[in-house]
């Protein structure tokens, strides 16, 4: 294809996708309450026409698995690096305060990622994947971060904390919990830092 306007035309097709899902993002998040999610709305959001939208996405269902899954990439590539940059005793601090830093500075990731009231099928399905893939990840974490084996305790505390501070931070995202960020971050550190040492002294 030839290019328009000087922009070549995967360009082109490139940024109405960003456009798409940025529009998904924004009519998912953008309310406690969001109305039914619609092809013909996300299109006038992101300014494109319909045969847009499926040159990059099947139906409306791919794109709100689209923009979960990015939103997940990103946190998850800006927390592994805030992790990775923390000495050990502070990784769990630094990871709790990337998740709540990406979640206050942008409110439709919060609703997105923990409003309850938000109950499209398809978001519900991939938060129930993604609290069986935090756990595993923080499992992993602890049994590298003290060097402890592998075990099915080890498992289940993590599934716990995985599951204790979403609730938690969801709490927060709809106003049951009044705290400001540095006092949810104090809150969740000093939780997940306490579990922490008591799986240590079951090694």
């Amino acid at each position: 294809m030839r290019p328009y306007g000087g922009v070549q035309a995967r360009d082109r097709v490139a940024d109405r996708r960003r456009r798409l899902l940025e529009a998904g993002l924004q009519l998912l998040g953008s309310s406690d309450r969001p109305d039914e999610l619609t092809v013909r709305a996300v299109c006038a959001e992101a300014a494109v026409s319909a045969r847009y939208f499926y040159e990059s996405f099947t139906d409306k269902d791919q794109l709100v698995a689209a923009v979960f899954d990015g939103v997940i990439a990103d946190i998850a590539a800006t927390t592994q690096a805030a992790v990775a940059a923390a000495p050990r005793d502070e990784q769990n601090r630094a990871g709790i305060a990337n998740l709540v830093r990406v979640i206050a500075d942008d409110v439709r990731v919060g609703r997105l990622l923990f409003n309850a009231q938000l109950t499209n099928p398809v978001l519900a399905r991939k938060r129930a994947e993604l609290g069986g893939v935090f756990a595993l990840l923080s499992g992993d974490h602890v049994t590298t971060a003290y060097r402890l084996p592998r075990r099915e305790w080890v498992t289940a505390v993590a599934h716990f904390v995985v599951g204790g501070v979403g609730q938690t931070i969801s709490a927060w995202v709809s106003g049951d919990i009044a705290m400001t960020q540095a006092e949810l971050v104090d809150q969740l550190t000093g939780i997940v830092d306490t579990l922490a040492a008591r799986s240590l002294d079951r090694t």
